[in-house]
């Protein structure tokens, strides 16, 4: 009979309690799909099983474990993963209903955590080619936040955050190029990692177009979970190098930590404001060194430069008819307003000519210089991963789109990006942990940012906040 405290537990307590038999690989899996069961009608978290196939994998890995054979770090531990990425029998659909009409082999970080005995089986929900920050396609519908499901889970790993907070999963693999990963993160309140840029194979990964092999530029494949512990243990999975999974959290008493929460054309909500200056007070009651910072790169150079570079990538994945269209505005948007919420932003990243993407790349290799003088005087930057708690599901098309704060300002819709633009542009580690709650009990994330390679170190740092401050909290129950 499922077992409900089972699927409560975060995922490395999970796999202890398979490896000292207090529950079978099968009995595991059913309890997730009881409570994937309980919750779809209301949150549409995981569009797509394959349960046939997932209870014999769980069958055979008790029955290895049974005659004592070496298992992987994984075995018998129930996952979903993004429906971006390819799976065996579950090809990434990303919205769209020909894509999921393929054949297709295990993308290669799905593939790491079969190796390590995973058992996969399900998909989770995720905008049209992952790109928007709300969850919704025709294929599959609307995915919504398990602490309202008025409101967005966020995008586009939007399924993965929500069936991660309402207990359907302990581990999930995302995708992150706009915030994908940390914005769902802190809208669900859950863990994330962006890791450093091309730690992790990209391939199975669509977009681009199924069957690419290129490592696309900003974009990351990142581990999604319940707490920091379990981050670091999938990571080491999908990474396959020398990330240590079970390496001690860091001491916050030697952390010097900068804390960055104001730039022009930055919005951040007095409530996110005040849930992160607590983390921050708690975190010095903690020992460690805060200190407030100022944009350590300059603020409207960074956004410009990482939507030009941004929107230049997914012009590849427009259709040409729209991109012929594109091309014709491009005449007009010489003499539009300037800004980063111009709808001249995108008509001029999706026709970049290259002597723009290297202008714009020239601009990204200077900053990345200049946060090296940065990490040498902090370990980690800490920063918001949104502007603001998660929002009312939009329908209107994301051009019509005002987001509105709990003091009742407009925010631009593409201020998403501002908070997320550093760590992307820049190739950098960024560890979504979640931060607190608003007065409306609605979740707020931090993200916690290092230098190139330096996965480690911030993960570190989320684990000492995570098991000395505050992790995760369950939303409430309907």
């Amino acid at each position: 009979m499922p077992r409900r405290d089972l699927v409560e537990l975060d995922a490395t307590a999970q796999l202890a309690a398979l490896a000292s038999r207090q529950v079978s690989a099968v009995e595991l899996l059913k309890s997730a799909l009881a409570r994937h069961e309980q919750t779809h009608a209301q949150l549409n978290a995981v569009v797509a099983v394959d349960l046939e196939r997932a209870l014999a994998r769980a069958a055979a890995i008790d029955d290895l474990r049974g005659r004592g054979e070496h298992l992987g770090v994984l075995a018998g531990l129930p996952m979903t993963i993004k429906d971006t990425l390819d799976v065996a029998g579950m090809p990434a659909s990303s919205g769209l209903e020909h894509l999921r009409r393929r054949q297709a082999e295990d993308a290669v970080a799905v593939a790491h955590a079969r190796d390590a005995g995973a058992v996969i089986w399900g998909k989770t929900n995720t905008p049209v080619m992952a790109g928007d920050w709300q969850t919704t396609n025709k294929l599959y519908g609307t995915t919504s936040n398990p602490w309202d499901p008025s409101r967005t889970p966020g995008g586009s790993s939007g399924g993965a955050a929500a069936a991660l907070a309402a207990r359907v999963t302990a581990l999930e693999i995302g995708s992150d190029i706009g915030g994908s990963l940390r914005v769902p993160a802190s809208f669900c309140g859950v863990f994330a990692h962006k890791p450093t840029w091309g730690m992790v194979s990209q391939h199975g990964h669509v977009p681009p177009r199924p069957g690419a092999w290129s490592e696309r530029d900003l974009n990351v494949i990142g581990p999604m979970a319940r707490s920091a512990r379990d981050l670091r243990l999938l990571l080491s999975v999908m990474e396959d190098g020398p990330l240590a999974p079970r390496a001690p959290p860091a001491d916050l008493a030697e952390t010097r930590i900068g804390l960055w929460l104001d730039a022009p054309d930055f919005p951040l909500d007095p409530q996110a404001r005040t849930v992160l200056e607590r983390l921050a007070a708690a975190l010095t009651a903690a020992g460690a060194t805060v200190e407030v910072i100022s944009a350590p790169v300059d603020p409207r150079s960074l956004v410009s430069s990482y939507l030009l570079l941004l929107y230049s990538l997914l012009g590849q994945d427009l259709p040409p008819a729209r991109m012929r269209r594109f091309e014709r505005q491009r005449f007009f948007a010489r003499f539009a307003k300037d800004g980063p919420n111009s709808w001249k932003t995108p008509v001029m990243g999706f026709t970049a000519r290259h002597h723009e993407w290297l202008e714009a790349d020239a601009v990204r290799a200077r900053m990345r210089h200049q946060m090296d003088a940065v990490f040498a005087r902090f370990d980690v930057i800490l920063t918001p991963s949104t502007p603001l708690p998660a929002f009312p599901h939009d329908p209107r098309p994301p051009t019509a789109r005002r987001l509105t704060g709990t003091d009742g300002a407009v925010i631009p819709y593409r201020s998403l990006s501002a908070w997320i633009a550093l760590a992307t542009a820049l190739g950098l580690p960024a560890t979504a942990v979640p931060a607190g709650l608003t007065a409306q009990g609605l979740p707020i994330g931090a993200q916690i940012i290092g230098p190139r390679g330096g996965d480690a170190r911030t993960l570190a740092v989320a684990q000492a906040i995570d098991e000395n401050i505050g992790g995760f909290v369950a939303p409430p129950e309907p």
